[in-house]
């Protein structure tokens, strides 16, 4: 159920600086709205209100909007005209296309003497005999009524006959209300046996998903597609049922309709958010134990060989703001992993390390993550530079050589997520950087 809050009315109050005590203009139509609330208090000062478009079934807490001009409810649920009296300053009121079928209600605005125009278009009210000829002696005050101006001698006409014609509207209304009860309990009954249907489902699927049988656990794979299958083929026929049923305009099936269609989004939506909480399976190891070259993150960094104290640097230009406790870090003799945020940064490293003897910090300017390794032994001519590499959107891994004194041998593949320490090797020089 959508409900007026404070968040809403300041996100529509954009053009009064999302102030609400001086707003004068608001419109939220269209937002699935509920009920009427809070506006009296928070919104004093409102002129012009717009709520077409919702699920409102009641006008209510609107009596203290002493300036309000113009009031747009069209396409809601609302039976009745009511709760509008406190509405002094009242100049326009829109009920298109609702389901009032009181007509005689709207003399509670015969306190509303600045009315002037009046919108009952599409309601059941203006299906009855005499609907015009009514209203027009009744709200003396008006002046348009459904876009047509009410001439004088209409107005004449209309209070010459207004016994006879009052007389007719109670008995039609009477022959409406009997209608709307009949239709309230079909809905009713209707919607009873929806629920009892959607729990037989609910017991058949716990009792087909029970795992009483042993000989299906083999194809576990293939059961879980055919009960995909499955729930997509009733899903597909609870939605051609319910739309092909024959079913009555009323408040309680337009009600009816948004919720089913609230309840299939959201249903959609916890699949989508099941399917991004599904870990990936990421290929760090092969089958034959050789590890790989991975940037799932796609993090820029750089592998420095600081010969003078015999040490490998790895800087990951990991995010500034990024809370230290979502960085796991593992080294390893001959590689070194670490995972942002569950996301795996994997790489083979020249020469094997001391993994007791590793340190990893944080930049206190930068947020990188600098890891600094201390070689098992001295190697000179195994790396004699820094090697800078990021993964790009293409999924190659590029890298470039600094300060190089002589060339370097390093890896290429084209795939996004996993790539060997060696599939194919080139030898670059200091001239091709």
């Amino acid at each position: 159920m959508v409900r007026i809050t404070e968040d809403l009315v300041r996100r529509r109050a954009e053009h009064n600086n999302c102030e609400i005590f001086s707003l004068e203009e608001i419109s939220l139509h269209q937002q699935e709205i509920e009920k009427l609330e809070h506006l009296d208090k928070w919104c004093r000062d409102l002129k012009i209100l717009y709520l077409q478009n919702n699920l409102i079934p009641k006008i209510e807490n609107v009596g203290k909007l002493k300036k309000l001009e113009y009031l747009n409810v069209a396409l809601n649920n609302i039976e009745r005209i009511e709760n509008l009296e406190g509405c002094e300053e009242l100049k326009k009121l829109d009920l298109t296309a609702n389901f009032i079928g009181e007509l005689s209600s709207i003399e509670s605005l015969k306190c509303n003497i600045h009315l002037k125009e009046l919108f009952l278009m599409g309601n059941p009210c203006t299906e009855f005999e005499g609907y015009r000829q009514f209203v027009v002696a009744t709200l003396q005050q008006l002046k348009y009524l459904d876009s047509k101006e009410i001439e004088r001698s209409e107005r004449i006409k209309a209070l010459q006959n207004y016994p006879e014609v009052k007389w007719k509207i109670r008995e039609q209304e009477q022959a409406y209300l009997l209608k709307r009860a009949r239709e309230k309990e079909e809905a009713q009954r209707r919607m009873q046996e929806r629920k009892d249907e959607k729990q037989k489902q609910m017991d058949s699927k716990f009792g087909f998903d029970s795992p009483d049988s042993p000989q299906e656990k083999p194809n576990q794979a293939e059961g879980d597609g055919e009960q995909e299958r499955c729930r997509t083929v009733e899903n597909d026929d609870e939605d051609r049922k319910f739309w092909e049923e024959p079913t009555p305009y009323t408040p309680e099936s337009r009600l009816e309709t948004h919720r089913y269609i609230e309840e299939k989004r959201r249903a959609k939506d916890n699949g989508r958010e099941s399917k991004k909480r599904e870990k990936t399976a990421w290929t760090l190891v092969t089958a034959e134990g050789k590890v790989l070259n991975v940037n799932v993150p796609k993090l820029h960094f750089s592998l420095k060989d600081d010969e003078e104290n015999n040490q490998i640097i790895l800087d990951l230009a990991v995010y500034r703001h990024l809370d230290t406790s979502l960085l796991d870090v593992d080294v390893q003799p001959t590689y070194i992993r670490v995972l942002v945020k569950g996301k795996p940064f994997q790489l083979v490293l020249p020469e094997e390390v001391k993994p007791d003897s590793s340190s990893a910090k944080r930049s206190q300017t930068t947020g990188h993550l600098v890891v600094t390794m201390p070689k098992l032994g001295h190697n000179k001519g195994c790396m004699n530079g820094m090697l800078h590499g990021v993964f790009v959107v293409s999924g190659f891994w590029k890298a470039s050589l600094q300060k190089s004194k002589g060339s370097l041998g390093f890896h290429v593949v084209e795939h996004e997520s996993a790539i060997p320490s060696s599939v194919k090797e080139h030898q670059l020089s200091p001239e091709h950087c």
